[in-house]
């Protein structure tokens, strides 16, 4: 895919493709009011039949325009105002890349920058009507057979601007970028259970870092136990196949500045364990990784940018089955920082891995460390499948995470973390349970991370409800990786 800047709009050449904004009662943007110039007034006519509003996210293709070189005319609804919402800019570009993508159009010429769009500045606004064609590209295919008329890829877009400047080329490469990542750990988390085992993932992430020239350093079962990573071993130990940690490095800042550390949970396919899950939708556990999946990405983000940071990524990668071996209700384990577990539910394993990865990201003495996971249910039931959660120990990392999700629209809210939640992990047979109950079961699940970030800066994002989608659209999301890659991106430029 490529993307290229071109200084205004001209009619001169051929092209497949011109996208242009409208606004509802017929009011168009300064480009669309000179190509209705040129065309003779046809686009004027066309918008006097009714037939398209300009409501935001409606699209409507026309074809063979007098006066237009190109063979299509893709007209985009912004909805009205002076300056366009940034919901209804979210809404008009994911529904353009679907018109887009449905077309099948090879490329296109995009006009749309003309609008404003309030709280936006014009790069940045780019940058989401970008990612909305490009997200929209992404496809999960190679198992099935060849389709009879094979998908025809947009190959190219023209970003049409007033300027072309410095900041709108960095605006391009920051979309293409997250497309990239977001596209790749989708990929990851699409690919089902007996594929995508912890050996597989931590292979994918050594290519990937011998192709970007990152530090890879893959543990087994053998040092997680001489480590005393006894709480990750007890997830993996009813699977057959063996857990992995998964551990990458980035150094694109000075060789002592301290790191940006993610770490990301990697459950390849969670059935629960002993408290076995329903098996309604038990098919979407392989999407338990995505937090995994997000982390690597990120990271690889991070390098294609070269970022002036010094990043570890660190996954730990397991299944969580049923076994005669496997863990079992009030078992107790002791983590990796000394502290006994009894675990009252074996399908809260998520948090259990996390903390043996949380107390090995000490080694870095980094300077953050955010883990992302899609840890509890209760975030659905809290949030719905919109928003993220986000709760931690420092307000600055917490308001710099979420100032992050609303630049890159994909958005997180603060759930609270107050000490009395603690009160709900007691046990009387080890330091802590697993499970808080059913009150609060975001938050407690946070607070038990909580009790392993303790020495550095921490946030925690619970990704549950946003990770993947079900139904006709079933597929896994992306998220947070523009999220991730936003948060990384300003913590460069504020360096500079």
């Amino acid at each position: 895919m490529e993307v290229v800047m071109q200084q205004d709009l001209s009619l001169t050449g051929k092209g497949a493709c011109l996208v242009l904004a409208c606004q509802e009662q017929g009011k168009l943007g300064s480009y669309a009011r000179w190509v209705d110039q040129q065309c003779g007034g046809a686009l004027s006519h066309f918008l006097a039949t009714g037939d398209f509003t300009g409501e935001p996210g409606q699209c409507q293709l026309l074809y063979a325009l007098p006066g237009l070189p190109y063979e299509r005319l893709l007209l985009v609804g912004v909805g009205s105002g002076e300056r366009l919402r940034e919901e209804d800019l979210r809404k008009s570009a994911q529904a353009l890349g679907r018109a887009v993508a449905h077309a099948k159009l090879p490329e296109l010429s995009l006009a749309v920058l003309d609008i404003p769009v309030a709280h936006r500045t014009a790069t940045e606004s780019a940058e989401i009507w970008l990612r909305g064609i490009l997200d929209a590209q992404y496809r999960f295919d190679h198992h099935k057979k060849p389709a009879k008329h094979p998908y025809r890829s947009l190959e190219r877009i023209t970003l049409i601007a007033s300027e072309a400047s410095a900041e709108l080329q960095e605006s391009i490469q920051l979309a293409t970028t997250i497309a990239r990542a977001s596209h790749w750990a989708r990929d990851l988390a699409n690919e089902p259970g007996n594929i995508c085992t912890p050996t597989w993932l931590a292979e994918q992430a050594r290519q990937m870092a011998t192709r970007l020239g990152l530090g890879c350093e893959i543990l087994g079962p053998l040092e997680m136990e001489e480590l005393g990573m006894n709480l990750l071993l007890g997830v993996a130990q009813g699977s057959r196949q063996e857990p992995r940690l998964i551990v990458l490095r980035y150094q694109g800042g000075a060789k002592d500045e301290k790191p940006i550390v993610l770490v990301g949970k990697g459950l390849t396919f969670d059935a629960g364990g002993i408290s076995l899950k329903p098996a309604d939708k038990m098919d979407e556990m392989k999407y338990d990784m995505c937090g995994g999946a997000s982390a690597l990405a990120a990271i690889q983000a991070a390098a294609e940018l070269k970022l002036p940071l010094n990043i570890v990524a660190i996954v730990p990668a397991s299944e969580n089955l049923p076994d005669g071996k496997a863990t079992k209700p009030g078992d107790i384990h002791r983590s990796m920082n000394g502290l006994s577990i009894e675990i009252l539910n074996t399908d809260a394993e998520g948090r259990l891995i996390l903390a043996d990865a949380l107390t090995y990201a000490e080694r870095f003495d980094p300077d953050v460390v955010i883990d992302m996971a899609t840890l509890t249910g209760a975030c659905i039931i809290a949030l719905g499948h919109q928003t993220a959660a986000v709760l931690g120990n420092h307000e600055g990392l917490i308001h710099d995470l979420l100032a992050a999700g609303r630049k890159a629209q994909d958005r997180a809210w603060e759930l609270p973390l107050f000490p009395e939640y603690q009160e709900q992990l007691k046990s009387p047979f080890a330091d802590l349970s697993n499970v808080g109950g059913r009150p609060a079961g975001t938050i407690t699940a946070a607070c038990f991370l909580s009790r392993f970030a303790e020495s550095y800066r921490w946030a925690h994002l619970d990704i549950a409800g946003v990770a993947w989608q079900s139904g006709e659209q079933k597929g896994a999301t992306g998220r947070p990786v523009p999220l991730l890659v936003h948060y990384l991106w300003h913590r460069a430029k504020s360096k500079s």
